[in-house]
């Protein structure tokens, strides 16, 4: 199980990571640009909970500050991502199941604006001062429509293939394997009791027997 959310938890980053690269980064939108990033932590997280989003959320937000041509300090989006997939991580329901689709989409406005604002701040530390020539309010409102119209066709088949990555058929195999095992023992163990209780009961017919035999010889000698 461990192994099938790393193996898909990494995929889905590297193929988000190329995709954001090669394509959205390209669009030329006015404002922010779509972030499948946060996008991909964001449904990994409310799936495998706040300490697996948080870890997805900084390898994903490192990758992003390595890959070209980045034009940040290092460290600064893998922090970002971190946070966000932690705190989303925080609203993973009880039963791994979303009922509606308003908590998710509610979680991808928060994070998107959230996480604007924390590159933001991060950056104003750091000396970057670019979000004030663009303007924030442009970005946060532009980064939160973008997100919120590129999640529906994202973050619930991200969840799906992430929830179905959880089910190790490995793993019920040998559990079958263990039940089915137990069940022979325990058949097994019935046998031997009954083949018990069989020899007890003929043990005991064969003294009942020699015992009547033993009265008729008696009568026989009187």
């Amino acid at each position: 199980m461990r192994f099938n959310r790393m193996l898909l938890s990494t995929t889905l980053v590297v193929v988000a990571l190329v995709l954001q690269v090669t394509v959205l980064a390209r669009l030329q939108l006015p404002g922010a640009v779509p972030d499948l990033m946060l996008l991909v932590v964001l449904a990994l997280a409310l799936v495998y909970g706040h300490v697996s989003g948080a870890l997805i959320g900084f390898g994903a937000g490192l990758l992003a500050d390595l890959a070209p041509p980045a034009d940040h300090a290092a460290g600064r989006y893998a922090l970002v991502l971190c946070v966000i997939g932690y705190l989303a991580g925080l609203a993973k329901p009880d039963n791994g199941r979303l009922t509606s689709a308003t908590g998710p989409m509610a979680v991808v406005v928060a994070a998107a604006i959230g996480s604007t604002l924390l590159y933001a701040g991060v950056g104003a530390l750091v000396g970057d001062t670019a979000a004030r020539h663009v303007g924030l309010g442009s970005l946060l409102f532009t980064a939160a429509l973008y997100d919120l119209l590129l999640a529906p066709f994202t973050v619930p088949l991200i969840m799906a293939l992430a929830r179905k990555a959880e089910n190790d058929p490995f793993t019920e195999n040998q559990s079958g394997a263990t039940d089915v095992s137990n069940g022979f023992s325990s058949f097994g163990t019935g046998l031997r009791i009954g083949g018990q209780r069989g020899g007890g009961l003929r043990v005991k017919a064969a003294r009942t027997r020699a015992a009547r035999a033993g009265r008729i010889k008696g009568i026989k000698r009187l």
